[in-house]
């Protein structure tokens, strides 16, 4: 088993420090149909039903409906807080640790 140094952990804290800047810049995210109609149909969702009715009433093959998903505020702050601590935690390691 491979121990964490402290490039890897620095890299962590990177990358989870940008998805939560990320998450802090973006309102909502729009799924595809295709995907809204997979998510549905994996969680016994109605949406899934309602939507293979209506593509067989307008004989269209593309699923109609799409979802929206907005993330909560803290979400971003609890990212970039934590990516924050990885990268001021690689910053505490020794080099060759």
């Amino acid at each position: 088993m491979m121990d964490m140094n402290r490039n890897h952990w620095f890299l962590i804290g990177l990358v989870v420090l940008f998805l939560g800047i990320q998450f802090r810049m973006v309102d909502s995210f729009v799924l595809t149909p295709e995907f809204t109609q997979f998510l549905a149909e994996r969680t016994g969702h109605p949406l899934a039903s309602v939507n293979a009715a209506t593509q067989a009433f307008t004989a269209s093959e593309k699923p109609i409906a799409k979802k929206t998903l907005i993330p909560p505020e803290w979400v971003g702050w609890f990212l970039a807080s934590i990516g924050s601590v990885f990268i001021l935690h690689a910053m505490a390691l020794r080099k060759g640790d």
